[in-house]
């Protein structure tokens, strides 16, 4: 079933959001650390430009140490919590450059002892800066598997792990941009367009 469905939401084409469409463009694992940072809790048509406005003042952990909190607070407003996520960009750089070589750690375990950085953003990490298989699972993922009936699970962290059991590895660096994409277009929270979806035959529909 998860290679008809990996198929029709390729063949589907859905539009991706800009900030989506950005993060995919990266491949550098700073950058896509530091406007993963930005996303939480916050939509991608408010992170997209938030993250832009980021990275004229900053693009590299040495340069972004030496912007002031009040300058990068200021850039990304309004993010959600964006003056406790100016001031953990800034601290984060300050140990990438000073007692990192200026290199982001490619291990979970690792990128998860930043302040404010979860399995999410250092999955994502993984798979979109690095290249290595990983699965980002954020609320559109943990919904869309549990709607399709795909796994049975409580929250976005037992997802990952039923995902990583179950899910085939060479789905896992692409399944977060096709699962996102259409949970922004189609398999929405409330009032998913069914009569629309690609993948309405294989879903078991459970809300």
């Amino acid at each position: 079933m998860i290679d008809k469905i990996v198929k029709k939401l390729k063949d589907a084409n859905q539009q991706k959001s800009e900030f989506v469409g950005l993060m995919d463009s990266f491949n550098n694992p700073y950058l896509v650390l530091i406007a993963c940072i930005l996303s939480l809790r916050t939509n991608d048509k408010t992170t997209y430009p938030a993250t832009l406005r980021m990275l004229k003042l900053a693009k590299t952990p040495a340069e972004m140490k030496k912007v002031s909190i009040n300058d990068l607070a200021k850039a990304i407003y309004p993010v959600g919590f964006y003056e406790n996520k100016a001031k953990q960009i800034i601290e984060l750089s300050k140990i990438i450059d000073e007692d990192l070589d200026g290199i982001v750690p490619d291990e979970i375990e690792e990128l998860v002892k930043f302040n404010g950085v979860g399995r999410k953003t250092a999955n994502l990490v993984l798979a979109r800066g690095f290249n290595k298989p990983a699965i980002c699972v954020d609320v559109h993922v943990h919904r869309i598997f549990n709607r399709l009936g795909y796994v049975k699970t409580k929250n976005p962290e037992e997802t990952e792990f039923a995902l990583r059991d179950k899910l085939p590895k060479k789905y896992w660096i692409e399944i977060n941009t096709l699962i996102v994409t259409h949970g922004q277009n189609c398999c929405t929270p409330r009032n998913p367009k069914c009569q629309e979806c690609p993948i309405e035959e294989h879903c078991a529909k459970i809300i």
